[in-house]
């Protein structure tokens, strides 16, 4: 193992460094300790509330959830990195709206790699080990980056950079360095609620909390069944998730274009029509998505969404 030859500082600045020139838009570090009372209390009073709708997998594996310990033996540091993906391009108007996260290739992936990279540097730098984890992992990542500085929660239950805004995917290193933690940030949206009040179903509820069984991106996405009657006059162009509280929001009126090229939006998806989606095969549908966030469903489920729509 190579042994810590540098002042915490130094090493630190080094990690971050590093995570900005693997094209992170920022970097923060918290000490890995359980999460406080009061946002587990929170967390299980949404999910007794049944407001987590059909995501089961937000009840599972609570006690990782609320202690990043568990993920990684000896672990004494969450490093949270944000990565923007906010369009230079968008998809034609009279089209099928996909979310601006689907444009491009799976953000897990593009993350995942990203995040291997400084998990590296950080064996060969000091010879601890990291546990990459992009919002697969049972970890609280908005609570995390907030807790690193990077951001606050805004009301639409988004982590919001300041002075840059929500378009940004984040993804954390569970890692057994211990680094100084940065000061967390303390701001919120006061007074705004236009997310709240833009919201097309009326899911959220105030105080950061999202009712699932409202939310036109989960419904779409989330839902393997049939969607209620009422989405189809909620839904509007919607086909797969929705930016409504996003674009709304005054801090993205200064949302930076991503100069991620994994992020660049797909040609097809861009210019792509209803009558293209209704008529697509199983092998149209891989060919199109096989590297997209999209994957994620089906085609029958496109097809459900579709005919919400029509």
């Amino acid at each position: 193992m190579t042994l810590n030859r540098y002042p915490c500082d130094d090493i630190a600045e080094s990690v971050r460094a590093e995570a900005m020139r693997l094209g992170f838009t920022a970097c923060g570090f918290a000490r890995a300790e359980p999460v406080g009372e009061a946002e587990c209390r929170y967390y299980e009073e949404w999910i007794a509330s049944g407001r987590n709708g059909c995501m089961d997998y937000a009840k599972r594996y609570c006690e990782v959830r609320d202690n990043p310990q568990l993920l990684l033996e000896g672990a004494k540091t969450v490093i949270s990195v944000a990565l923007g993906y906010y369009p230079a391009e968008f998809q034609d108007a009279e089209s099928p709206q996909f979310s601006y996260y689907a444009y491009g290739s799976d953000y897990h992936d593009v993350v995942k790699a990203r995040l291997r990279v400084l998990a590296q540097y950080i064996k060969e730098l000091t010879g601890c080990d990291s546990r990459v984890c992009v919002d697969t992992a049972p970890i609280r990542e908005k609570y995390w980056a907030q807790r690193a500085g990077i951001g606050f929660v805004g009301r639409n239950n988004l982590l919001i950079i300041p002075g840059k805004g929500s378009f940004y995917f984040l993804g954390e290193l569970v890692t057994t360095l211990e680094l100084p933690p940065d000061e967390q940030c303390e701001l919120s949206c006061g007074d705004c609620r236009r997310c709240e009040q833009a919201c097309p179903a009326g899911a959220l509820q105030g105080g950061a909390a999202v009712d699932a069984t409202r939310c036109l991106s989960c419904l779409l996405i989330e839902n393997r069944g049939e969607l209620p009657e009422w989405v189809g006059k909620k839904v509007g162009k919607r086909i797969y998730g929705c930016d409504t509280c996003q674009q709304c929001c005054p801090h993205n009126t200064r949302a930076e274009k991503s100069e991620v090229p994994e992020f660049a939006i797909n040609r097809r998806l861009q210019h792509i029509t209803a009558a293209e989606i209704s008529t697509m095969t199983e092998e149209d549908f891989r060919k199109l998505f096989r590297s997209s966030a999209v994957r994620r469903i089906k085609l029958p489920q496109l097809l459900r969404n579709l005919a919400m729509i029509q």
